[in-house]
């Protein structure tokens, strides 16, 4: 089993800044892969971003390509999600997700990923 505690979310203006960071516990940290999702009200939950075991590898939503960046440090089992430039568009339930994956895979169905933790809100003010 992997825990997974999300942190960091809250209420920004359009044009701010977040870093929310996912604390994971259990498991062996490092051979996951790990990603965000968010869920905004009356919408389906869609990706944001991954990243692969060492973080070599990322992938992101072309929503948020260019604003956000995913990181990740084993040493500490966390993974952050810096987000600039946030837009009104934006404000969701953020989760936290963990897969069991090859080294080099960044998940981007919420089918590959096997935890996730119980979302962070972010809101963005116009």
């Amino acid at each position: 089993q992997v825990q997974l505690v999300e942190s960091g979310g809250g209420l920004v203006q359009a044009g701010g800044s977040l870093r929310l960071s996912c604390a994971a516990s259990g498991r062996t940290f490092s051979s996951y892969a790990m990603g965000w999702f968010r869920q905004a009200p009356g919408k389906e939950r869609e990706f944001v971003a991954a990243i692969s075991w060492t973080g070599g590898n990322t992938d992101y939503a072309d929503s948020v390509k260019g604003r956000y960046t995913i990181s990740r440090d084993n040493a500490k089992n966390t993974v952050y999600l810096q987000m600039n430039s946030l837009k009104p568009e934006d404000t969701a339930v953020y989760y936290c997700v963990a897969a069991q994956s090859l080294p080099w895979i960044t998940p981007t169905s919420r089918l590959q990923y096997d935890y996730w933790g119980q979302g962070t809100q972010v809101t963005v003010s116009s």
